[in-house]
């Protein structure tokens, strides 16, 4: 049975804990080095439902495999119409597709919320899968911090990549 594509409900945070969990302590894709538990990821599902900001999950089999969020960039008032994007998929689903099914629909959703801007802040300049799945979805370099995040023992950058999400 394909994914089917979803808001987040509070029932859903322990997988997403858990598949988050995973990539803060397998990958560079994030800079946390504690993965946070389901109380703490509910905290962070609430905060962005308080913004009306979207917070999708894939589910398959009435299992959660993947999930997506659009958050706000920074907090100063100025940035109130920017967001950015976070995917995140189960690790036995990684390169499956499952990406490129949430990212049209975080992009749509967050279009529907008014928003102008959505910032990818994509850990590791070698987490390629994230890079081309961004410019997949019409998100173009914006800039390239060498060596901000250490991590496993390792200096890594941060890429940023930016969409306009007033253009199709």
């Amino acid at each position: 049975m394909p994914a089917v594509i979803r808001p987040a409900m509070a029932s859903d945070m322990d997988a997403i804990a858990v598949i988050y969990a995973y990539h803060v302590n397998h990958s560079t894709g994030t800079f946390e080095t504690e993965a946070p538990d389901s109380l703490e990821m509910t905290r962070r599902w609430k905060e962005v439902e308080a913004r009306s900001l979207p917070w999708l999950v894939a589910e398959e089999n009435a299992e959660i495999t993947g999930y997506a969020y659009a958050a706000p960039y920074r907090t100063r008032a100025a940035y109130r119409q920017t967001v950015e994007d976070s995917i995140y998929v189960r690790a036995d689903r990684v390169g499956t597709g499952l990406g490129k099914l949430l990212m049209p629909a975080l992009i749509s959703a967050t279009q529907a919320c008014g928003m102008h801007q959505m910032v990818a802040v994509i850990g590791d300049s070698a987490n390629h899968p994230s890079i081309t799945l961004h410019r997949r979805f019409g998100f173009y370099d914006a800039g390239l911090l060498r060596a901000v995040g250490l991590k496993f023992g390792c200096w890594l950058d941060t890429v940023f990549m930016q969409r306009n999400l007033l253009e199709s």
